[in-house]
């Protein structure tokens, strides 16, 4: 990878799969056939124990289920080098099962009814897959503090989270009702997952099982646990309970750290987006041995409190040395990606792109616009053009890493071709709250735009997700004015322009076709073509 495109990738498993076809373990993974659709995810109670020693989870995951369509079979998803103990039920006691790669389809001796609900043990054991780099490949990272202690983690967007529990792996379906997360651990060590702590218990077998409870909807990647001899550090804004779990040598300087950053960003995020999404779960941050994920209530951070990313500025402009990244982006994904959440990964643009735009928010929220429109400009030097955005679909495949930054970049062409501020705000707001614990698609998004702008944006989200190219602004000289027009892949293309000629602003409204201008000029350098509010190629 080159240095440039690092972020590019996080919390994804593009790595992994971009470079090969899509194979019959990928159909399985992302495919919706009907043994995935004939029931919807309730809740999931997962209890397991972690050997360090051995790198070993052994353990259980109760699914609560309700059904949709009369079956005998679903399909749930367990990483084929993790060992399956046994699959039961109330109704029907030991269940058949088969795998097929990742897939495990379950046979129940009588018919599931539509619109009951049931309730299944899926017991197992194994090693978790161990990520070669995380959270650029998923799995599991198993490292040593400084004091020689186990710090432990994991992060399997993209790959999956069948890679450490039996699950529906597939961001189509939630647990509606929530889960809860029960992980054994060795003495002296703690367990942090998702939502709120309801209290430890020694098993007097040298493991202490710590209990967390989610009272939310949330994504099977976001599901967690992180290991380690963490200090515990409690706060609160304005009502909503703020924790963070550090290395224990890292609490004074954690306490500063966060201090600068989570305030001014919550404050930030709930006038732009509304309310905190996960309000009843709290907000966490946890220090993790890799970089970052959006956990959701249980954001992991590991970005060694740093400035920017590690220690850099990837827009390249300076900006982005004046807070931590990794706290402003992942918190971002609490409303765009957990909150808010794609149904197919094909799909993924709708969290990134939409999380690395709250990047370009906060600075205007905290240094003005400006600061905001530079630091978004400069983050286009990321941007490959390499290959559509949108991803294939029904296969578990990302399209480009563009998603990130040309995602953010369409968000600022469509903040100004609303070309009104408090409009702007508005939309985005209600978006964030229409869509507010829901799953939904590209055309979703695209039509909540068009509705709410009144414009037919469509060709503009067509020619941003679904090409590589981007628009590309032609003018040229025609007697004592000029002509101009947008050359684009996407057809019957319509997006209006701002430029300057001396002092006087004027919008134009370009199509595919050659228009012919009423100004005068007398070379195509007295144009200034406002090419900070919009992405595009121009001449």
């Amino acid at each position: 990878m080159r240095k440039i495109y690092l972020v590019a990738f996080l919390c994804s498993g593009f790595l992994f799969a971009a470079a090969q076809e899509p194979t019959r373990r990928d159909s399985l993974q992302g495919g919706l056939p009907f043994e995935r659709t004939c029931f919807d995810v309730l809740r999931y109670d997962l209890n397991i124990k972690v050997d360090p020693t051995k790198r070993e989870i052994l353990g259980f995951n109760d699914i609560t289920f309700k059904v949709v369509q009369s079956t005998k079979k679903i399909q749930l998803d367990l990483f084929d080098n993790m060992i399956i103990d046994g699959i039961t039920s109330k109704e029907s006691g030991t269940l058949e099962f088969k795998r097929d790669e990742n897939a495990v389809f379950i046979h129940f001796k009588k018919t599931l009814e539509k619109d009951k609900t049931y309730t299944l043990r899926f017991s197992y054991h194994g090693n978790p897959i161990v990520a070669r780099n995380a959270p650029w490949d998923g799995g599991f990272v198993f490292k040593k503090d400084r004091k020689g202690l186990d710090f432990i983690g994991v992060a399997v967007q993209g790959t999956g989270a069948s890679l450490w529990y039996p699950c529906k792996d597939s961001q189509s379906d939630e647990p509606n009702l929530g889960a809860s997360i029960k992980v054994a651990v060795p003495n002296g060590l703690m367990n942090v997952s998702n939502g709120r702590f309801l209290g430890s218990k020694d098993l007097g077998d040298g493991y202490t099982r710590w209990d967390w409870e989610v009272k939310n909807p949330i994504n099977n990647y976001d599901i967690t646990l992180n290991i380690a001899d963490y200090v515990h550090i409690h706060d609160a804004h304005k009502g909503l309970d703020l924790d963070y779990y550090v290395l224990r040598d890292n609490e004074e300087k954690a306490r500063k750290h966060f201090e600068a950053d989570v305030k001014p960003m919550l404050d930030c995020f709930q006038l732009k987006f509304g309310q905190y999404p996960f309000w009843e779960d709290g907000y966490k941050l946890v220090e993790t041995p890799y970089l970052g994920m959006e956990h959701q209530s249980a954001v992991a951070y590991g970005n060694q409190y740093k400035k920017g990313y590690r220690g850099m500025d990837l827009s390249g402009t300076g900006v982005g040395m004046q807070f931590d990244y990794i706290t402003i982006h992942e918190t971002g994904h609490e409303w765009f990606g957990n909150s808010i959440t794609s149904k197919d990964i094909a799909d993924m643009w709708i969290h990134e792109g939409f999380t690395t735009y709250t990047e370009t928010v906060f600075i205007e929220c905290t240094q003005g616009y400006d600061a905001a429109m530079k630091y978004v400009n400069g983050q286009s030097r990321n941007i490959r053009n390499d290959k559509p955005i949108i991803g294939k679909f029904g296969v578990n495949r990302e399209g480009s890493g563009d998603m990130y930054y040309k995602g953010s970049l369409l968000l600022n062409t469509l903040r100004h071709v609303v070309d009104n501020d408090d409009r702007w705000w508005a939309i985005l707001l209600k978006y964030a709250e229409t869509y507010k614990k829901q799953i939904i698609d590209t055309p979703t998004v695209i039509a909540y735009f068009n509705q709410e702008t009144g414009y037919n944006l469509t060709p503009i989200f067509n020619q941003y997700l679904n090409y590589t190219t981007i628009p590309h602004l032609e003018i040229e000289l025609d007697n004592n004015s000029f002509q101009y027009r947008w050359k684009t892949d996407e057809p019957n293309f319509n997006m209006p322009i701002d430029i300057q000629i001396g002092t006087k602003k004027i919008r134009l409204q370009p199509s595919n076709a050659w228009q012919k201008s009423t100004e005068s000029i007398t070379s195509i350098k007295d144009i200034n073509v406002f090419t900070n509010r919009f992405y595009i190629k121009y001449n």
